[in-house]
């Protein structure tokens, strides 16, 4: 149907028609709620009659809303009108690719900036499970700023279609048969054309067509009629780029013939490397682009996931044409593959690799060969131990214990290679590092203290306040460094003097900086500073040296890896060569503990999401994006999907409201906000100026909000834990009496509170009615994580422990009962809230995150200058 302007569709007003795209009409649209005009594409109503037709639309709203990417055209809603169907999305300023390519060759630079923007768009779908399946010059769009944003997910389907637990849970998406050829004749694949089963790949051969057109001005497959291009497709090779434009540098023609291959299996195999490899040439001279060498291997230690990190040492031929005083990463080379999560810090003596394995709340001290092989345990009866550093000899791991939530932590030693742990005084600390001469550095609150061998004797460094981790030290025991915030409120670098005067920022957040750094430590040469940086998501490695002619005269510093892997966790070889790094491609699995099976099985069709929320009547869930950590909510059975933040917000611990009209949350900045689910402009509450705020939880009546609130440190002492109640009626916040280290305070009626106290061995109530906490219950395992059902009838926990359980209480009469056993489940490590959050679905059965995603350990071969 055609819209006239001034037409309302729900509280949209069409402004002007835009003309056709993909399977509809579209038009300008004002959102009077939001200000600002979209673009709403309008099913006609004889599509909406056709059932496949609208199959596949709704398919494209639903993999469209999936994704969140700078270019993918995001999809904000789904409607009808009047029996017609509609999709809302943003609107752009600009033309399609084609509009381009009408013109003639798009310039070589600029061609490659195409396809690196187009691969990772495709990389941000894949990850999700979702091909695009219909890529051509018609489905990308180029805004005026130079932004190209994939359009018309109309053909998307999800690579594996999820086991659903739940006869009516929705998946994304159907499946389509084989022997069905869809698709566009010229852009589709020879596994299209054959009407097989096609995964990412597809989207690979057709990303390849594209770019050989814009380089060439000319198809790679086109014949007089649709048959003939098929059969082109199926037996032909495209004329060579250099017979039709000789300036195309060889490499660059290398790579549009890969992504040409009639086999899936020859082609890049992820998107990912397809970014990588392109990126790299793009750094290169344009004369002179090198070729792509290949990967070294170990026997024995190279699997299907080291073939994304191969295509990082195309830096090799990048960085051969560069100036000699730039690092070179010669190879990634992958050393564990046990399949564990791994967190906190690496530390090497030369011949072994040791850290730290396991969920939240078990975790324990492993080690491997620097050469790579099995990964083994160091003979301990330590519990939750982390490891925060080795001794210059590297005869003594120092470990810190405590609880999941690392606020009170103990200080040990163990012997390496075998030997009895020893207690290091009575301090509770967060973190720890050593000195070279085995003096101890610490953190107690967001203070810094600098002890003797033994813990004694410590003395505060005043001229240092780190939130939450120890400073590291220079190999020569002279400097410390750390990150921060500064007075901008942006992340910075720091050094400072051993006594920790002096302090001074060495680096801050700026133009093309990451977003966020993280863990900064030196070369074991003292010659160089890495840290991590991250950006979307994804963590890389950087380098500062002072070898670099620009190092202590406003640094500018270089960008190591970049990607496909997130980098954490990581350190330099003794003879200064490697660099030992824990690498993670993250991707969860939703799964319900089923009590009448006794086993876990995907739920909402197994999305990569976490910390699922409910409201009380159950009808409606809010999640976070894994690994994203966006807000998004839709009804139990899985449709009706509508994000609710967007990056760079890093939200934590979603709550919705008990009449399910709002979702409150915490950003991994300590701010609480609360949003509408229908969408908007997060509100906020309260929080960082005034104190760390996380872990909102709504009363029953929904007039107030508990929270976890870190109080800063202060000249007289550390910082401190406790719990605080925020009225949204009045917009004051209170402490609940006595609740100092009180954490994660859930509301269980109106006028009782539940936390965990004593270090998370114990979990407590708080009556406001005579103001007093009584114990519930305890644990010698330590509570890892805890949640109140929605109904308000139980209460779900998870203890620690090297034999991790969830347990599920009836809060009318306190009886308890194991419910799993987590020996064997791999819950996600999760950057920002450590261990997979426990939830709680309408049924009282357990939710958790599954880890389907990689994180092992790898040695990054770096040439220096």
């Amino acid at each position: 149907m055609a819209l006239s302007p001034g037409t309302k569709l729900g509280h949209y007003e069409i402004l002007a028609p835009l003309g056709a795209g993909g399977m509809g009409e579209v038009y300008r649209a004002r959102d009077p709620h939001l200000g600002r005009d979209v673009a709403i594409k309008v099913l006609p109503a004889s599509f909406s009659r056709d059932p496949d037709r609208l199959r596949r639309f709704e398919q494209e709203a639903r993999a469209a809303a999936a994704l969140n990417h700078p270019n993918i055209l995001a999809v904000y809603q789904m409607g009808t009108h009047e029996g017609a169907h509609y999709l809302v999305s943003e609107l752009l300023e600009g033309s399609t690719l084609r509009d381009h390519l009408l013109r003639g060759p798009v310039p070589v630079r600029k061609a490659v900036d195409f396809a690196i923007q187009t691969a990772h768009g495709l990389a941000a779908a894949h990850d999700q499970g979702i091909v695009h399946r219909d890529l051509k010059p018609e489905n990308l769009f180029v805004t005026k700023d130079g932004r190209l944003k994939i359009l018309d997910f109309g053909l998307a389907k999800l690579i594996v279609v999820p086991h659903t637990s739940d006869p009516g849970t929705l998946t994304l998406t159907e499946r389509t048969e084989p022997g069905v050829i869809l698709g566009t004749v010229g852009y589709m694949s020879p596994e299209q054309v054959r009407g097989q089963a096609t995964d990412d790949r597809t989207d690979l051969f057709a990303l390849g067509a594209i770019l050989y057109e814009m380089l060439t001005g000319r198809r790679a497959f086109l014949k007089p009629t649709s048959p003939e291009t098929m059969s082109a497709i199926l037996n032909e090779e495209p004329p060579s780029i250099t017979e039709v434009v000789r300036a195309i540098p060889p490499a660059l023609q290398k790579v549009v013939q890969r992504c040409l291959e009639k086999s899936p299996a020859q082609r890049f195999h992820s998107a990912s490397d397809l970014a990588f490899a392109l990126e790299a040439l793009s750094d290169s001279d344009s004369a002179a682009m090198p070729g792509l060498p290949a990967v070294k291997s170990r026997t024995g230690l190279m699997w299907s996931v080291l073939v994304p990190v191969a295509a990082a040492v195309v830096l090799i031929g990048m960085w051969f044409t560069r100036a000699s005083a730039i690092p070179v990463v010669e190879s990634v080379v992958q050393l564990t593959d046990d399949g564990q999560p791994k967190a906190g810090l690496l530390e090497t003596d030369g011949a072994r690799i040791y850290f730290t394995e396991g969920p939240s709340g078990s975790f324990r001290i492993r080690q491997v060969s620097v050469h790579g092989g099995e990964t083994g345990d160091i003979p301990s009866t330590l519990v939750n131990a982390r490891l925060a550093g080795l001794t210059a000899d590297g005869a003594t791991l120092l470990a810190v214990i405590g609880s999941p939530i690392p606020t009170q932590a103990s200080l040990w030693l163990l012997p390496l290679p075998v030997g009895h742990a020893r207690k290091l005084g009575d301090t509770e600390v967060t973190d720890a590092s050593l000195f070279p001469d085995g003096r101890i550095l610490y953190a107690a609150g967001s203070a810094v203290f600098l002890a003797e061998k033994d813990a004694s004797n410590p003395k505060k460094l005043e001229g240092i306040s780190r939130h939450a981790l120890a400073p590291k030290v220079s190999p020569d025991g002279k400097q410390l460094v750390f990150v921060a915030t500064n007075a901008n409120s942006q992340w910075a670098i720091y050094e400072a003097e051993a006594d920790g005067t002096g302090v001074h920022q060495i680096l801050s957040k700026g133009p093309g900086l990451p977003t966020n750094a993280c863990c900064p430590r030196w070369t074991q040469d003292g010659k160089r500073l890495l840290f991590t940086g991250q950006d979307q998501g994804r963590w890389d490695l950087w380098i500062l040296s002072d070898h670099m002619p620009f190092f202590r005269q406003g640094p500018n510093p270089i960008r190591l890896t970049n990607g496909p892997i997130s980098y954490g966790s990581f350190v330099g070889s003794r003879d200064g060569r490697q660099i030992f790094a824990i690498g993670a491609q993250r991707r969860g699995e939703l799964v319900r503990y089923s009590l009448e099976a006794r086993e876990f099985v995907p739920y909402l069709g197994g999305i990569s999401a976490y910390d699922p929320t409910f409201s009380r009547d159950g009808k409606w869930v809010a999640y976070l994006s894994y690994p994203e950590h966006t807000v998004w909510r839709c009804r139990a059975g899985g449709n009706d999907r509508l994000q609710l933040t967007y990056p760079p917000v890093a939200a934590q611990f979603p709550r919705m409201s008990p009449d399910g009209s709002r979702v409150a949350f915490s950003t991994d900045d300590g701010i609480a906000f609360v949003v509408n689910i229908n969408g908007g402009t997060p509100q906020k509450l309260v929080g960082n100026a005034e104190g760390f705020s996380s872990a909102p939880d709504w009363s029953p009546d929904g007039n107030e909000l508990a929270l976890t609130y870190e109080v800063p440190s202060t000249p007289s002492g550390g910082g401190y834990f406790e719990a605080r109640i925020f009225d949204l009626r009045s917009g004051t916040l209170s402490t609940v009496p006595d609740s100092r280290d009180k954490i994660g305070p859930w509301f269980i009626t109106p006028q009782t509170l539940i936390a965990t106290s004593d270090g998370q061995s114990k979990l407590a109530l708080f009556d406001f009615r005579t103001k007093k906490w009584t114990d519930l219950t305890s644990s010698p395992d330590k509570f890892v994580n805890w949640e109140v059902s929605p109904d308000l009838k139980y209460l779900l926990y998870q203890t620690g422990g090297n034999h991790p359980k969830i347990f599920r209480m009836r809060l009318s009469d306190r009886a308890a009962e194991e419910v799993a056993s987590l020996n064997n489940f791999r819950g996600v490590g999760d950057p920002y809230q450590g261990s997979t959050q426990l939830g709680v679905a309408p049924d009282n059965s357990p939710l958790l995150t599954r880890d389907i995603g990689t994180e092992e350990i790898y040695e990054i071969l770096v040439s220096w200058p």
